[in-house]
C-alpha cells in the first residue's frame, strides 16, 4: 500500500475515532449519576436555586442563556464560569456575556453541595442543574437533566465571538451555527423561544429603529407600529435602559414569545430571521396559533440535546473545589 494511501486510511481512522469519541462523551452522561457518591446533589441545588428565583424571578434568563452560552464554547465544560487572570481574558468578561448575571447563584450551590459532597459534582453539572431548576420555577417545563460532567481548565474570552449565535445573525448563519454543534434546525427554532423570557438592552437592537442600512431607516422586518412602540422606550445611542424581550409576561416561561415573533415583533434580527425560513416560520406560527401546546415538551429535549455538546467526562478535565477558578 502505498503511503498516500496509508496516509489516507489513517486520517479516516482518526475521522472516526474522533467522532466516536464525541458521541460517547454525551453517552457518558446518565440520569441520577450522583445517585450513590452525592445522592443529595440535585435537592441541594434546587433549594440553593429556589432561594434566590423566588426572590427574584428576573435571573431566570440570565441562569438560562448562561448554560447556552457555556454549551456553545468548547462545550459544556463550565467555562463561562472561570475568571479572567492576570494573563487571560476569560469568556465572562467577553463582551457577549457581560450582560450575564447569576454567578452567585451557582457559587451558592456549590457551596452548598461541596459541604455535603466534598470534590465529587462538577460545576458544570450544577449550572445544568441551576437552568433547568431556575426555568421550571417560573411556569416552564422540568426535564430530568443527564449528569456527569467535568470542569474544563480553559476558558477564552476570544472564542466568544465564533461560537456564540450574535443577535443580528440571518437565518443562514444561525443554521449554520446551530448545525456545527450537531443540534437540528427544530432545536434551533425551539431554543430560540427561551427569549420568552429575559430583557435586553437598547443597544442590541436600536439599529433596526434608527440607522438599519446606514441611511436613518428602520428594519422592514420589523412592524412599524411596535417601531414606535419601542421609540419611546430606546433613544439612539441608548446603552443602558432595559427591554423586555416579552412585554407582559418576561418574568413568566410561556410561549407568547412565538406569537410576538408572529407578528413580527421579535427584537432582535435572529428573531426576525425565523421567519424566513420554510421549517422555523411553521414552528413559530404552530406555537402562536395552538399557545404552545407543544413546547414545552419541544423545550426540554432540545436542552438535554444541548447539555450534552462536547462534554468532558470520565477522567478528562477536573471537578473544581471553587467554580470560578481552576483547582491549583
Amino acid at each position: 500500500m502505498s503511503s498516500q494511501k496509508l496516509f489516507s486510511a489513517f486520517f479516516l481512522q482518526l475521522i472516526l475515532v474522533i467522532l466516536v469519541f464525541g458521541v460517547a462523551n454525551g453517552q457518558c452522561l446518565k440520569q441520577d449519576f450522583y445517585k450513590k457518591t452525592c445522592p443529595a446533589a440535585e435537592y441541594i441545588v434546587r433549594k440553593t436555586t429556589a432561594q434566590y428565583i423566588l426572590k427574584d424571578p428576573t435571573l431566570a434568563a440570565p441562569l438560562l442563556r448562561m448554560h447556552f452560552h457555556d454549551c456553545f464554547v468548547r462545550g459544556c465544560d463550565g467555562s463561562v464560569l472561570l475568571n479572567s487572570t492576570k494573563k487571560n481574558q476569560a469568556e465572562k468578561d467577553a463582551i457577549p456575556n457581560l450582560s450575564l448575571r447569576g454567578y452567585h447563584v451557582i457559587d451558592a450551590a456549590k457551596t452548598a453541595v461541596e459541604k455535603k459532597c466534598p470534590g465529587v459534582v462538577s460545576c458544570t453539572d450544577i449550572l445544568a442543574l441551576v437552568a433547568r431548576d431556575a426555568v421550571s420555577m417560573i411556569n416552564g417545563p422540568y426535564w430530568k437533566v443527564p449528569t456527569g460532567r467535568r470542569d474544563g481548565k480553559v476558558s477564552i474570552a476570544l472564542e466568544t465571538f465564533t461560537n456564540l449565535p450574535p443577535f443580528f445573525a440571518n437565518i443562514t448563519l444561525l443554521k449554520s451555527m446551530f448545525g456545527s454543534k450537531g443540534l437540528s434546525v427544530k432545536d434551533l427554532v425551539v431554543l430560540s423561544g427561551g427569549h420568552t423570557i429575559g430583557t435586553s438592552h437598547c443597544s442590541s437592537f436600536t439599529n433596526r429603529l434608527y440607522n438599519f442600512t446606514g441611511k436613518g431607516d428602520t428594519d422592514p422586518s420589523l412592524d412599524p407600529n411596535y417601531v414606535i412602540h419601542l421609540k419611546k422606550k430606546c433613544k439612539a445611542g441608548d446603552v443602558k435602559t432595559l427591554v423586555e424581550m416579552d412585554p407582559g409576561s418576561f418574568k413568566t416561561f410561556d410561549a407568547d414569545y412565538y406569537t410576538l415573533v408572529a407578528k413580527r415583533r421579535g427584537l432582535f434580527e435572529s428573531d426576525a430571521a425565523l421567519l424566513n425560513d420554510a421549517q422555523t416560520r411553521k414552528y413559530v406560527k404552530v406555537q402562536a396559533v395552538s399557545h404552545g401546546r407543544s413546547f414545552g415538551k419541544d423545550f426540554a429535549a432540545s436542552m438535554v440535546k444541548m447539555g450534552k455538546i462536547g462534554v468532558l467526562t470520565g477522567k478528562a478535565g477536573e471537578i473544581r473545589k471553587y467554580c470560578a477558578f481552576v483547582n491549583k
